[in-house]
């Protein structure tokens, strides 16, 4: 029996803005959740990246996704958001991730324009499908699952391909679809993330990405725009890699990692966020 903590999200959007970092693996969404988040993001970019060390291009397919989303789900108690890149396929295989997600004890998830494959959505050189064929993803979505607490987001990345017009009509056609939110990928300015959020009356994600082409944001900004969601897909992702390179260095170096200590996560502490005397 699953338990699905789509509701739990609902709940969080009622009482403000909901700060969403990601986690390409159990670990990093343990601290997550220890440092007092309320919610966890399941970054495709970070799970293609991390996980296979592949680009984000929509190489892995939907087990594989599935079943890191599933350990980072069952190792914390709050909330995880998870990306599903566009669907594995049409609205079909939309509709058995959907289902396979939703088992999984994930509280939901976002799907998105672009034609396989894919692209980074800070890239250019993106490919949209037309938006009655995103249209018919999303109704295949909101079918497949079995609580309305499922959230179902709506990515679209027009910004970055037609301009900010087609951007505003696709999301309205997504929200008729049955998307409970939309995510506009790549914004530009501030100026166009309080015109999107003018123009679209529902729940708003904003994505935090790094050196993308989208400015640094606070929350408070987002916050007063009126948007509900924020996350920051590899935020953790990108210091892990640079702490890594520089011990590495640091090491083939010296020929000891007693230098490195300071830096490291104790045997105690790691103990300690694995509640290690459980098992």
């Amino acid at each position: 029996m699953y338990v699905n903590k789509g509701g739990k999200v609902k709940n969080l959007l009622k009482e403000g803005i909901v700060v969403m970092p990601g986690a390409f693996n159990a670990i990093t969404a343990k601290i997550i959740e220890a440092c007092g988040f309320k919610a966890v993001y399941v970054s495709g970019a970070g799970l293609a990246n991390g996980m296979a060390g592949y680009p984000d291009t929509g190489l892995l397919a939907m087990r594989e996704v599935l079943d890191q989303a599933r350990y980072i789900a069952n190792a914390v108690d709050i909330p995880v958001i998870a990306d599903m890149d566009t669907g594995f396929g049409g609205p079909e295989n939309t509709a058995r991730a959907v289902k396979e997600f939703e088992m999984a004890r994930i509280a939901g998830i976002h799907i998105e324009d672009q034609e396989f494959p894919k692209k980074c959505g800070h890239l250019p050189g993106k490919r949209l499908i037309p938006p009655q064929e995103m249209s018919l993803k999303i109704k295949s979505a909101a079918r497949a699952r079995t609580s309305p607490d499922f959230l179902i987001i709506a990515r679209t990345d027009a910004r970055g391909v037609k301009g900010m017009k087609d951007a505003i009509k696709r999301a309205s056609i997504y929200l008729d679809a049955g998307a409970d939110a939309i995510f506009p990928e790549g914004l530009e300015t501030k100026t166009e993330f309080m015109s999107f959020a003018k123009k679209i009356k529902a729940p708003l994600l904003a994505n935090m990405t790094e050196f993308g082409k989208t400015p640094y944001i606070t929350v408070n900004e987002f916050e007063n725009m009126g948007y509900k969601i924020v996350i920051c897909p590899l935020t953790g992702f990108r210091i892990m890699l640079k702490s890594v390179m520089d011990a590495m260095i640091e090491l083939k170096k010296s020929g000891t990692q007693k230098n490195l200590l300071d830096k490291m996560f104790t045997r105690k502490e790691l103990y300690k966020l694995l509640k290690y005397e459980g098992y």
